[in-house]
């Protein structure tokens, strides 16, 4: 559900970027929000949130994902160099790719999305926004390239299949895979954003090394039921990196020792923002 942070969006955000709400465009984008929320979900669809319009594949991803970026900009950051490098793995739509292209037009992005579907709709996205220095790639990031099969769940929770587990509902479809070492290299970067639904972990280990190149470094970092919790590890990595981590929660539970909410096969789900002191 929106928060009172988009009370503040005419007067604040939009402000940021440009451009100023009257009264009749804000109510117009009050009552576009409610539509949203009022369709069915896995809903194709497009929106007049942001100008261009949009596509969107589910609507109240796409509203959870709005409010996160463009609201409260939680990407929000200031690159020490122009143009700034940003490598986005799990671009989904490509909400963040408009976002960063609006507080930064001449960045370069390389954006990695493995659900051919989001892809599509990432692709249109940034077509429509007439977007350039985007390179937009049909690929999941990994510990090594090659093809993996992908569960793609209709909307933001598609996830790679562990090898050996028990199959997702709804079957699997095969996705190419490239090793996010080899895209790093040793230029800076001055975002990584890695959202990667539960591979967050063997993909971060397996750039360690390479990780003194990035100035800023976002990890979505996801608690998988029945797997072992392994935020120590991409703690200390980032530590070893020389980063300082700031932690927002974004699945918890009231009282895990009574309870524990789960969701998509997570029990929580962490922000890590990793950043050089």
């Amino acid at each position: 559900m929106l928060t009172t942070g988009l009370k503040q969006f005419g007067r604040e955000l939009l402000g940021h970027f440009g451009r100023v709400l009257t009264s009749t465009q804000y109510r117009r984008e009050r009552r576009e929000i409610k539509r949203l929320r009022e369709l069915p979900r896995y809903q194709p669809g497009e929106t007049s949130l942001l100008d261009p319009p949009v596509r969107f594949v589910d609507a109240a991803s796409f509203l959870v994902t709005y409010e996160q970026i463009f609201v409260n900009q939680a990407y929000r950051l200031r690159p020490k160099r122009s143009p700034a490098r940003i490598i986005d793995c799990g671009a989904n739509i490509g909400l963040s790719v408009l976002y960063f292209k609006r507080l930064d037009p001449s960045c370069r992005i390389v954006a990695f999305e493995p659900d051919p579907r989001l892809f599509a709709a990432l692709s249109e996205n940034c077509a429509r926004h007439g977007l350039r220095d985007v390179e937009s790639v049909n690929s999941a990031v990994w510990t090594h390239a090659g093809t993996l099969p992908f569960w793609s769940e209709g909307s933001d929770a598609g996830r790679l299949v562990d090898v050996g587990a028990a199959p997702a509902p709804g079957g699997s479809l095969e996705v190419s895979a490239v090793r996010l070492r080899d895209v790093l290299g040793d230029a800076p970067v001055d975002l990584l954003k890695l959202d990667v639904e539960g591979a967050e972990a063997e993909v971060l280990l397996d750039c360690a090394d390479r990780l003194d190149a990035v100035d800023h470094l976002f990890v979505e970092y996801h608690s998988m039921l029945g797997r072992p919790q392994r935020l120590d590890e991409m703690l200390r990595v980032l530590r070893s990196a020389g980063f300082r981590v700031h932690v927002q929660p974004e699945l918890v539970s009231p009282a895990p020792f009574l309870e524990r909410r789960e969701s998509w096969g997570m029990d929580q789900r962490l922000n890590l923002y990793a950043y050089r002191p």
